[in-house]
């Protein structure tokens, strides 16, 4: 789309965010908060479209009078609904429920080019190993491998936990420090023009493919997926958002358009934020699950895996349709 056809398409839109908020803020009559409390839901919502509209904008390249027209409207519509609460209860809510599904649904290239990079290793290291099961030591050692079919076995007290933690709690935050790293490096390698990121997605989903093709391979499978399949629909997906940020940093760096590299830069990286906030509650949320669900060996497997599907419906789900009331 050119930025005229964009711009003639929400031109509508635009004026009524404007009209109000010239109203609000330039109180201009005597019952300016009637009409606040009228246009409320309205209010919202414009703002709501406005912000989606902004990273298009952003992620397209549009001339800067339209990107700094939208960010004039976007940073008063904000001041005006949050007020003080910038940190509060309130604009956590509205980030997790608006501003983090509509950012990734703005960013879907670069989402599915991360879950390309992601997926298609994982997919084809699985089928590999299950298929000639010494190749697992092209990915680690025998060691590590040994020590993967103990922390898999059907006897054991707590699937998937390490020899040296005693208790879910440490491995709680053995979780969340690992998830972290590895969206930290899927993140970051989008600084060398994104040839890092696709590096640590195609890395790490050859090694989940590795594991889960040896896994199988020697009759762990039962014990394996019940404990993959419910925090997975979290992990995975929080690791392909951060792959997502990495390429949109990448290709600022490659291709600035009309902006200089560094204000290209700036502009990916403010773009990415909210993805980047998003992602780390999922992490939590999947480390969570991890330690204290997935691992419960006195849970019936037919449970995990009702609860599983019960994410991975709901997660695609938030992602496609949250944030996109409109009001009015």
């Amino acid at each position: 789309m050119t930025p005229l056809g964009f711009e003639q398409m929400y031109q509508k839109e635009w004026a009524e965010l404007e009209g109000l908020l010239d109203h609000v803020l330039g109180r201009k009559t005597g019952d300016s908060a009637h009409r606040v409390e009228m246009s409320g839901a309205r209010l919202a919502a414009l703002y709501r479209r406005a912000c989606e509209h902004l990273a298009l904008a952003r992620g397209r390249s549009y001339p800067s009078y339209i990107i700094d027209r939208l960010e004039r409207m976007t940073a008063d519509a904000h001041q005006l609904i949050y007020h003080r609460r910038e940190f509060g209860v309130a604009r956590v809510r509205h980030m997790m429920a608006v501003e983090f599904p509509s950012a990734v649904r703005a960013q879907w290239r670069y989402v599915a080019v991360a879950a390309a990079a992601f997926l298609l290793p994982t997919v084809l290291i699985a089928f590999l190993v299950y298929w000639r099961p010494e190749l697992i030591l092209s990915v680690v050692n025998s060691e590590t491998a040994a020590s993967f079919e103990d922390m898999y076995s059907p006897v054991v007290d707590s699937i998937g936990r390490t020899r040296a933690a005693t208790t879910d709690w440490i491995m709680f935050g053995f979780y969340i420090r690992n998830n972290v790293s590895v969206a930290f490096q899927c993140f970051a390698g989008g600084l060398f023009a994104g040839v890092g990121t696709l590096f640590f997605l195609a890395y790490n989903g050859a090694f989940s493919g590795a594991l889960a093709g040896y896994l199988t391979e020697r009759g762990l499978s039962p014990t394996f997926y019940q404990f993959v399949a419910t925090h997975s629909a979290f992990e995975l997906t929080a690791i392909v958002l951060s792959g997502a940020a990495g390429l949109r940093i990448g290709h600022a760096m490659l291709a600035p358009g009309r902006l200089t590299r560094l204000q290209s830069l700036v502009d990916a990286t403010r773009e990415s934020a909210i993805l980047l906030y998003g992602l780390t509650a999922m992490l939590v949320i999947a480390a969570a699950i991890e330690a204290f669900w997935s691992s419960a060996t006195w849970l019936p497997p037919a449970a995990k895996y009702v609860v599983a599907a019960a994410c991975w419906i709901a997660v695609p789900g938030y992602f496609a349709f949250q944030g996109r009331r409109r009001a009015g």
